[in-house]
């Protein structure tokens, strides 16, 4: 793993919490996007080498919509940048973690992505993210 990516945060409101994270650090999101496949709308802020991704439910079945139904608004992932997701897949199966996919997906922000079952992360849901070249 080379870094972390980003920090994945589940809001209820996309447009409200732009508005708060853009006075909180002081720059707009550099990028907004539909995720179709998740059920998600997404921004993301840059602050230094770090990004913050903001996730809003696109509809009442995605994983968003139900990780705030239980949980309540907050993070809800962190996302760590590889150079070989299918490499890094197959190392950490072979590690024993649990992938909640097979294959990676294509995600936001041009990456190719996959999760870990926060059962097998000491309850931290990891996405892992390739960019697509």
């Amino acid at each position: 793993m080379l870094k972390i990516e980003h920090i994945g945060i589940a809001v209820s409101n996309l447009e409200a919490s732009n508005r708060l994270f853009t006075a909180l650090l002081g720059n707009s999101p550099y990028k907004t996007e539909e995720v179709a496949s998740e059920g998600v709308h997404t921004s993301f802020f840059q602050t230094g080498d770090s990004k913050i991704e903001l996730l809003e439910a696109s509809n009442p079945e995605s994983s968003i919509a139900k990780f705030i139904l239980k949980k309540g608004e907050g993070i809800h992932h962190i996302a760590f940048s590889v150079e070989d997701i299918k490499a890094e897949m197959k190392r950490l199966s072979e590690q024993g973690f649990i992938l909640l996919s097979d294959e990676p997906k294509i995600g936001a922000d041009n990456k190719l992505v996959c999760f870990l079952h926060p059962k097998s992360t000491n309850g931290v849901l990891i996405e892992l993210c390739q960019e697509i070249i």
